[in-house]
């Protein structure tokens, strides 16, 4: 039986590999690296300096694919997500198919936690539906960006009694109304800088553990000018951005 394990490996830091991530890495005999292609090349450099930093001798390989393009269309997002996965589950299944040997492992290395915003897990499910390649997998937690913003930040995710939700930039607008303190992942649109509330608080990262990390905090109405600003300067050196926030009103606001 084939064996594909799906590993964390934190938000961007070689040092938040956990020991269950570096044991379960020494037992794979094939790497699947997923390329976005192009300006994104140095997070593929950094999966293989992972390789290299925590797995022992030279047996096993990698096997670099580039991901499928994925459309960009708020007016059919689901549709949109639903076709790329799809596509993406046509490449994975070829992957594990004609690469692994029977009683082989392989692994996809994801960044933070293969289960907040991160559709890996998805695909492989959407695989083994198909009934046409019969493997068994695992999953290694990782270090999130989420938990690695509130370190980098010192501050916790959550307020004494209060709760916190999760979500993509599209919705954060219905998720502050609410009242709660909302973290924001894949915001392209700079949601943040449409909130119109005095007492709002942003805690903000970009490239969170990486040499890049780039840091702002402060009230909202304060920063979210220079946050604007400074993420544009950042995409346009590197040629992409991974950024999380936090937005909170303070305890009794």
């Amino acid at each position: 039986m084939r064996h594909v394990s799906i590993i964390g490996i934190g938000a961007g830091d070689p040092e938040q590999v956990t020991v269950q991530a570096i044991r379960a890495m020494n037992a794979v005999d094939v790497f699947f690296v997923i390329s976005k292609g192009g300006d994104t090349d140095d997070l593929v450099a950094l999966r293989r300096e992972i390789l290299q930093r925590y797995v022992e001798g030279d047996g096993y390989r990698t096997v670099e694919v580039v991901d499928p393009p994925r459309a960009r269309s708020a007016d059919a997002h689901r549709a949109v997500v639903d076709d790329w996965r799809q596509r993406r589950a046509d490449q994975w299944e070829r992957l594990i198919g004609d690469e692994l040997a029977d009683g082989q492992r392989g692994a996809f290395l994801v960044w933070g936690d293969p289960a907040i915003y991160d559709s890996t897990l998805g695909v492989i499910d959407d695989v083994l539906a198909r009934g046409n390649v019969a493997f068994e997998h695992d999953v290694i937690p990782g270090i999130s960006s989420v938990q690695d913003l509130a370190a980098r930040h010192r501050i916790g995710l959550n307020q004494v009694g209060g709760t916190i939700r999760i979500t993509p930039g599209r919705r954060l607008a219905e998720q502050f109304a609410d009242g709660e303190d909302v973290v924001v992942m894949l915001d392209a649109k700079l949601a943040f800088a449409r909130i119109d509330d005095p007492d709002a608080e942003i805690y903000w990262g970009a490239y969170i553990g990486s040499p890049d990390q780039i840091l702002i905090s402060g009230r909202l109405a304060d920063v979210k000018d220079e946050i604007v600003r400074v993420r544009a300067q950042a995409r346009e050196r590197k040629g992409w951005i991974f950024d999380t926030y936090l937005v909170r009103r303070p305890a009794g606001g």
